[in-house]
């Protein structure tokens, strides 16, 4: 007879932390989100541990900082058979399934099938995987999904919007404002084949076994292709302009590097507005795939026997300081969602400390009663949310998150946030989030803030680095694992 609680983690891509309803946007909808949320504790200021893909879900599955698994940018790869919260989970008694997407390993243009490498997947600890990616226009790179649009004839139509979309990407030519709605169904959008995959594994499952479900969902990641009827929700002229403020001086070669790859340079506040109705378009159609995914656990009388966890791998600029994308540590691609719902639901509250991804590894392996021993860099969630708002710990978290990216390390306080090229340990970037919480002056090299500096460089910055793994370093240094993609889609 099963005891313990099941366990469903909804991982969105790219989803930036004030982009929902409930934690005060009037202008965004989330009522599935929302929803969830009454039930559950907000965590406000949760911080991804790396804006970019793969180094953010290798964090999240390893529980290791970027630095020490290695995989630095979407090059090269975390070691499979090494650190695994999904197979600790495993071993302690619960069935492990993900459905979506994974991106773990590298993109090759010669892929083959999902299901070729479903073996990776088992290694890290799922015993169910339905893996979907991006379908890249090619004869031998498919997915399930794929699968599923061939059997509608629609394959074609969604090869050819992929084709146009990654061609403006690769030449700068399409814009975020300028991208076109999916032509695809509402039901055919990859969103909502995740979804419904999700709900129809929920319906079936009929082991004494409690599970541990991934539904990971590919937006609101680029395109922002929502189909019309979400578009039609959003009026650009309702939508709040970006923080229209370029880098600040001195700008770092991050931002530099960014900047020539994801720079929005002219951008106007009509389209800066544009902008935003299109991607809050994408993420009211993921809501609704959520809300297809909560359903099913509703219908199946699992709510009052299920942990819930909603966040995101990393946020999106937004046009922020005339940036797209991530890849950077302005607060739009740091901050995440986090929504935490108990079995059963409870009084919802909002915790305003730092947490980040490390903690939500905890405190997924804390709620499951597995091994995490070697997880040590997270804090588990879990007595936070059973002691409730009143408790006198309650809005107490980290003093310190930290975020990496293609060798360059971010920490963060409370108040201040500073980066540094990761091998030389040279200062970038310094921000007093209390007096200028929009991140507009780079006040690293002003003598009044050397002993922020110092106490950053000797304290937070030592700990984070006292691992690295340089045989991991020097392949990212090297350019990382060379593919025939990564020359045609250098987003990948």
């Amino acid at each position: 007879m099963q005891h313990k609680s099941n366990i469903v983690l909804i991982f969105s891509d790219q989803h930036r932390g004030d982009a929902l309803g409930c934690v005060g946007n009037t202008v965004v909808s989330t009522p599935n989100l929302d929803s969830l949320a009454a039930a559950g504790v907000i965590f406000r200021n949760c911080i991804t541990n790396s804006p970019l893909c793969m180094p953010a879900r290798a964090s999240l599955m390893t529980g290791m900082y970027v630095n020490e698994h290695g995989v630095w940018g979407n090059r090269n790869e975390a070691d499979r058979f090494g650190r695994s919260h999904v197979r600790n989970i495993r071993d302690a008694g619960y069935c492990t399934a993900v459905i979506g997407k994974t991106h773990f390993r590298l993109y090759q243009a010669d892929d083959g099938h999902t299901r070729d490498h479903a073996s990776g997947l088992h290694d890290w600890g799922y015993e169910f995987a339905h893996e979907i990616k991006d379908t890249i226009p090619s004869a031998t790179h498919r997915c399930y999904y794929s699968d599923f649009l061939a059997e509608r004839g629609k394959l074609q139509v969604y090869e050819d919007c992929a084709r146009n979309f990654r061609w403006g990407q690769s030449t700068g030519f399409m814009r975020p404002w300028e991208h076109p709605p999916n032509l695809l169904e509402e039901d055919e959008h990859i969103d909502s084949y995740i979804a419904n995959m999700a709900s129809k594994w929920i319906r079936g499952y009929a082991e004494d076994r409690p599970f541990y479900l991934q539904v990971c969902l590919m937006g609101p990641h680029p395109p922002f292709d929502a189909p019309t009827t979400y578009r039609d929700m959003f009026d650009p002229e309702d939508m709040p302009v970006a923080i229209m403020d370029p880098p600040a001086e001195p700008v770092s070669p991050q931002l530099k590097t960014m900047f020539s790859r994801r720079g929005l340079k002219g951008m106007t506040e009509s389209q800066s507005r544009t902008f935003t109705s299109h991607y809050y378009a994408k993420v009211a159609f993921d809501d609704h795939a959520v809300g297809i995914v909560l359903q099913a656990l509703r219908e199946r009388g699992l709510m009052d026997n299920t942990w819930i966890v909603y966040t995101s791998d990393h946020g999106e600029m937004l046009g922020d300081h005339l940036f797209a994308q991530k890849s950077v540590f302005y607060e739009g691609a740091l901050k995440i969602p986090l929504i935490v719902r108990p079995p059963g639901g409870t009084q919802s509250w909002t915790v305003h400390s730092l947490t980040d991804h490390y903690d939500i590894c905890s405190t997924l392996l804390d709620t499951a009663g597995a091994d995490q021993s070697e997880f040590d860099h997270g804090h588990s969630l879990l007595p936070k949310i059973e002691a409730g708002s009143d408790a006198s710990d309650a809005q107490h978290g980290k003093d310190v998150v930290f975020s990496e990216v293609n060798l360059y390390s971010m920490a963060r306080t409370e108040r201040f946030k500073m980066s540094i090229d990761s091998p030389t340990r040279k200062p970038l970037e310094l921000y007093d989030l209390k007096d200028d919480p929009n991140e507009l002056r780079n006040v690293v090299d002003e003598q009044r803030h050397s002993v922020v500096c110092d106490q950053f460089l000797s304290e937070y910055f030592s700990h984070l680095l006292a691992n690295l793994n340089v045989p991991q370093l020097k392949l990212h240094q090297d350019g990382g694992i060379p593919t025939k993609l990564h020359q045609e889609y250098p987003e990948y």
